[in-house]
């Protein structure tokens, strides 16, 4: 199934944007007219041109203004300036707004027809060396993850096996793990390489919109769907669309996206027809679908429907011969993105490294670098990691080693004797629990931090507060960090 190319006219002249419509039309372009720079704008949202032809009158500076919030939205878009203007100024200045072509009014059909193939090229070209540009950090990315460690080797034989077939490929792993890079690698070595891929986040997007936004909707479908609208799905039509935090997506989803599975087929929103695609399916989960199918929230037969090859990726804590590819790597890249020049680390603080346990994983030491070529203090991060000590979890049904930020001695102090050496001094139950308490927030703040690589917002989202208040306790927590290392220090 071929896409149209989606254009969209911005001209207030209707005779002309008829014309102009029908004659593009004619020439197998999805075509779109909007009237106004308000209507341009909505229309422009939801259909997502890859082409916009804006005309723009000399009076009262007509269209300027259109072309410059459009390229404010999407600055990759292409635009190409209709006006009966021949002024050269003008034309300069339509340019400097960010037009990439101008063509005078009345429109010659013919010279339309080589302007809009010449657009389309250029933008076809920086598209390629974007992908290229792209493919080489991905390709970084992939070495420095299969580094020295025999468990990524054992992955990486496992993805080179599985890459160039169309068997829905499931990746399992703990947050931070680079599930994300590992489903790029497959997609990267199979034969759709040249083809879309198309990642959708299931629990970043509410579940009352992922549904639309996987399979589209048709004009009508609900209140606001003034249009279709393509789904996922038929983005990636021919390529690979990788659903990451399937865990996530709610159970009356589940159901369409394992007839997808099964028989590569669904209806939009509003659809009364099904559409084929020809889509490969990559998964990637965070937690035990096992014990999610045991409760109940994890339909049985969608999880061995995505389970037919698993990718397991191993913690950073088992594989920690690999932190000081990984210190090297994340140094040189935030180094030479900050334009900063800190020190390499000291033996003392690899070593410190290499004892601690990651319980982010490889987000959680990238985000520690990035920190430490910012802040420029190798003593700042080595106190961050003296914070933590290693408690106990798991994650497919097997034990593993996490780290919590504990404080040593910080939840209970040890008892002391009193000043006339008689009965020790012992802190009531009330303040043992107050500080229980304290600490387990803490741990909790800052093991979501870690998930969401300090984002802050996302974080105030899933611990159900509001950003304001998380904010104020990250301030509460830096204060009381200083003055527990300004005791011990003391």
């Amino acid at each position: 199934m071929t896409q149209k190319t989606r254009v969209l006219i911005v001209d207030d002249d209707v005779v002309m944007a008829k014309y102009l419509a029908a004659h593009l039309s004619r020439r197998n372009f999805d075509v779109t007219v909007a009237s106004s720079e308000q209507e341009a704008l909505r229309v422009f949202r939801t259909l997502d041109p890859v082409l916009v032809l804006v005309e723009v009158s000399m009076e009262g500076e007509g269209g300027t203004e259109t072309l410059q919030r459009l390229k404010q939205i999407k600055p990759t878009v292409s635009i190409m300036v209709l006006s009966a203007s021949k002024d050269p100024e003008f034309i300069f200045k339509a340019s400097k707004l960010g037009a990439d072509d101008y063509l005078s009014k009345p429109v010659d059909p013919k010279e339309l027809d080589v302007r809009i193939g010449k657009v389309l090229d250029n933008q076809r070209l920086f598209r390629e060396v974007s992908q290229l540009r792209e493919q080489v950090r991905r390709q970084s990315d992939f070495t420095m993850l299969f580094g020295s460690s025999p468990k990524m080797m054992e992955v990486k034989m496992t993805i080179e096996q599985v890459a160039d077939t169309t068997a829905t490929v499931l990746v399992r792993g703990e947050s931070g793990t680079g599930k994300e890079v590992v489903a790029r690698m497959v997609y990267s070595e199979s034969s759709r390489c040249d083809k879309p891929f198309v990642k959708v986040n299931c629990a970043a997007i509410p579940h009352e919109l992922l549904e639309s936004e996987l399979f589209g909707y048709e004009a009508g479908a609900f209140t606001g769907a003034n249009r279709q609208k393509l789904g996922k799905f038929e983005q990636a039509n021919g390529g690979t669309i990788f659903l990451d935090e399937i865990s996530e997506m709610h159970p009356a989803l589940q159901a369409k996206l394992l007839h997808v599975l099964q028989d590569h087929e669904f209806s939009r929103l509003g659809g009364k027809r099904d559409i084929q695609v020809d889509v490969r399916v990559l998964a990637a989960t965070n937690k035990p679908l096992e014990r999610a199918v045991e409760e109940g929230v994890f339909r049985e037969d969608l999880f061995y429907r995505l389970n037919v090859v698993t990718i397991h990726i191993p913690p950073l804590r088992e594989r920690r011969e690999e932190i000081p590819v990984f210190l090297k790597y994340f140094l040189e890249k935030y180094s030479e993105h900050y334009g900063k020049k800190p020190s390499m680390f000291s033996e003392y603080a690899v070593t410190r490294m290499m004892e601690y346990t990651w319980p982010g994983n490889i987000r959680e030491l990238e985000n520690l670098v990035k920190r430490y070529v910012i802040v420029g203090n190798e003593a700042q991060i080595i106190r961050e990691l003296s914070t933590h000590k290693p408690i106990v979890t798991s994650f497919g049904g097997s034990q593993s080693t996490l780290s919590a930020s504990v404080p040593a001695l910080a939840s209970v102090p040890p008892v002391q004797a009193g000043s006339n050496g008689a009965e020790p001094e012992m802190p009531s139950l009330l303040e043992i629990g107050r500080r229980a308490a304290m600490q387990a927030e803490r741990e909790a703040i800052e093991r979501v931090l870690a998930q969401t690589r300090w984002n802050r917002r996302q974080a105030a989202k899933i611990l159900k507060i509001s950003y304001k208040a998380l904010l104020n306790k990250l301030k509460a927590m830096e204060e009381q960090t200083k003055a527990q290392l300004k005791h011990e220090e003391g």
